[in-house]
């Protein structure tokens, strides 16, 4: 099978020399790479470019549209049998599509999602984020998870599809807010097979700080209502529990200040609650510190994307406002 890779790209050069130094090294050799610059200002051209006699590496610039209509772009440019698409700030594993090729070849999928981790050479911050994006305590444990709650969705910072799909289903139909999303449920609306590689793992840098993470999930909050308007029965209750757990927070807050003896209870349930992210996390990473900053994470995570899912279920869905 001849793979294509396709790579949007923003104004990340760094992330795209480190990206393509583990694409030399893929145990499994039929591949293209199609790097897409969606108008950045700081382009990685020259990075690009030095790659070509170890890649085969195709550049493109195109105006800013967005992840999803460039990933669009490079499917329509694109020679393989099957598409793969990565974000640019993701590492692979030398055996990445090995593992996919083999999958593939005894348990064929239309489309597929791998999981995400943390990389040895990732900062104690990015490692606390990848922890809190994958835990069992937040909603990241059905993220890249056999036991994901319905159907199972690939997320674009490590997803395949076959060129069958690009003829039928098209590509992505919008380009922010949950585009990989309303991808999937479209994929498998119409008949393909969809699943998750459990060993097709990709290392995801995310985001290098916590007021970078908020944004970022924030955003995502956000999407999820982007995608109930267009798939309503895909708003499970697991989504609402960010919000809930903002909700909790927020009175936790005001009864202490109030001094309300209901305080002590919700004081307790949070206590415990935390004290379980930091000991799980504690076990996962071997480190105090990681440990410590997955709290912030996980505090970060569930707080950013429960007050940007009720803005916009608020403006969206109460008030029907586009």
């Amino acid at each position: 099978m001849f793979f294509s890779i396709i790579i949007p790209l923003y104004n990340r050069p760094q992330e795209i020399k480190e990206l393509l130094e583990t694409l030399v090294l893929q145990t499994y050799r039929d591949f293209e790479v199609l790097v897409i610059e969606d108008g950045s200002v700081n382009d990685a051209e020259a990075i690009v470019n030095s790659f070509a006699g170890q890649l085969q590496l195709r550049y493109f610039k195109k105006p800013n549209e967005g992840q999803g209509f460039t990933r669009n772009f490079g499917f329509e440019r694109a020679k393989g049998d099957y598409f793969i698409i990565f974000d640019s700030d993701c590492l692979i594993p030398a055996n990445y599509l090995e593992i996919v090729n083999n999958s593939l070849a005894t348990n064929y999928l239309d489309a597929y999602g791998g999981p995400d981790g943390a990389h040895a050479s990732f900062t104690p911050t990015q490692k606390a984020i990848s922890y809190s994006m994958t835990s069992p305590f937040t909603t990241g444990g059905i993220r890249g998870n056999k036991k994901a709650i319905g159907q199972f969705h690939p997320r674009s910072f490590n997803m395949g599809v076959s060129r069958q799909v690009w003829e039928k289903a098209g590509g992505f139909i919008i380009t922010r807010l949950g585009e990989d999303i309303e991808y999937s449920i479209r994929i498998h609306s119409m008949g393909f097979k969809i699943g998750l590689i459990p060993d097709a793992v990709v290392y995801h840098k995310r985001r290098t700080n916590f007021s970078q993470f908020y944004k970022q999930l924030h955003f995502f909050g956000r999407a999820r209502i982007n995608i109930y308007k267009f798939f309503p029965k895909e708003l499970k209750m697991v989504h609402f529990f960010p919000a809930a757990f903002t909700m909790f927070v927020l009175l936790t807050f005001i009864t202490n200040l109030f001094g309300w003896q209901i305080s002590k209870l919700f004081n307790l349930l949070l206590a415990v609650y935390i004290l379980l992210i930091f000991f799980h996390a504690w076990l996962k990473n071997k480190s105090a510190k990681i440990a410590f900053l997955s709290i912030i994470a996980a505090l970060t995570q569930l707080i950013a994307y429960g007050i940007g899912f009720m803005q916009d279920f608020w403006k969206r869905v109460i008030f029907n406002r586009s």
